[in-house]
Order: structure tokens, then C-alpha cells, then sequence
């Protein structure tokens, strides 16, 4: 499978098997998603596979605020992966001379994180599509919770809850906006 046809034909699973996928499989796709590159190479990327149901139906109850379709996807879900990241880490500049007018990072905060764990999360989710193994990113979830459910350790935040397993279903994509609607040469 190309790089290209990946990219147009993964799309989100919400309907999977009724199987815990085996541990050397996921081995397998994080040993891909390793190479999602980072700020300064710092791979602040950390990857929680949850199959335990006790824990899944903890995270539904207490980590999804209630909302409706993830609480949904997780009724039946086996295998749930948390994304997590080293906070304090990415887009750390130690000094930064600028001229008048520049962007000035001060080093307080970082939206690189939240961008390299995007960029984390898509690879993992593009390793599993080519290892046959839907994904499902979950948009409204509780990272204060998770972290607690879990007992993530306290450096790190949770980015992601991805439910993941062998899909039993086969969406399609749906359409996609003409390239001159969003593409524009300044």
C-alpha cells in the first residue's frame, strides 16, 4: 500500500470485531509511529493500549464527558490506545533574538506539543491502516480523567483517545472540497 492511497483511504472506524488485537501487532504499528517526526526530535509521543474492560468502562463513564458517540464507541470497544505527550519539551527556545515586528516565543507555553502529538496521532493511525486495524480518534474526551484512570505519569498530558481494533465495517470517504477551494499562491 502507497503513501498516497493511504492517506485517501483510511478513514474512521466506529464498528470493530469483537477481538483484542494481539500486543505484537501494536508493537508493530508503534514501532511505525516512532518515526512521526517531532520538534528537535524530542519524540514526546507515549502510547497507553487499554484492554482491559474494567478500565474501557471507566473511560467511558469518566473520561468522554458524556458525550454521546464516543460513549457509544466505547460500549463495545476492546482496545482503546491513550496519546499521550512529555510536556515542556517541544518548541523550547533557550534564547531568541528577534528583530522588531517577529514572532517572539517566550517559552511559557507550547502549541508544539499539541502539534506534534497530532502529527503522532495521524502516523499511528496511518501505521494501523496499513496493518489492517481501523481507528477512531475521539474529539471529547476528559485528559484530567484519563491521566487519573490511568495514572499516567505526571509529566505527561493526554492528547488522544483512540479507539482501535479490526474493523467490521468499511466506510467510505466522503467528498472532498475542489483543490481551488482551499489552495491559494501568494
Amino acid at each position: 500500500m502507497d503513501a498516497i492511497n493511504m492517506i485517501e483511504e483510511r478513514r474512521s472506524v466506529r464498528k470493530f470485531k469483537n477481538e483484542v488485537v494481539d500486543q505484537e501487532t501494536m508493537k508493530e504499528i508503534i514501532s511505525i509511529a516512532r518515526w512521526a517526526p517531532s520538534w528537535g526530535n524530542y519524540q514526546i509521543a507515549r502510547y497507553t493500549m487499554v484492554n482491559d474492560p474494567n478500565t474501557i468502562a471507566k473511560l467511558k463513564h469518566d473520561g468522554v464527558n458524556d458525550f454521546v458517540y464516543n460513549v457509544g464507541t466505547l460500549t463495545n470497544a476492546k482496545n482503546v490506545a491513550i496519546l499521550s505527550f512529555v510536556k515542556g519539551k517541544s518548541g523550547k527556545i533557550e534564547k531568541l533574538e528577534l528583530e522588531e515586528g517577529e514572532f517572539n516565543y517566550d517559552g511559557t507555553s507550547s502549541s508544539w506539543e499539541v502539534f506534534d502529538a497530532g502529527i503522532a496521532c495521524q502516523t499511528f493511525c496511518l501505521a494501523a491502516h496499513a496493518k489492517g486495524i481501523g481507528t477512531t480518534i475521539m474529539g471529547v474526551i476528559n485528559d484530567k480523567a484519563i491521566s487519573e484512570i490511568l495514572s499516567l505519569p505526571e509529566e505527561e498530558t493526554v492528547a488522544a483517545m483512540i479507539v482501535y481494533g479490526y474493523p467490521d465495517e468499511t466506510p467510505k470517504a466522503t467528498p472532498r472540497k475542489d483543490v481551488n477551494e482551499i489552495l491559494r499562491f501568494v
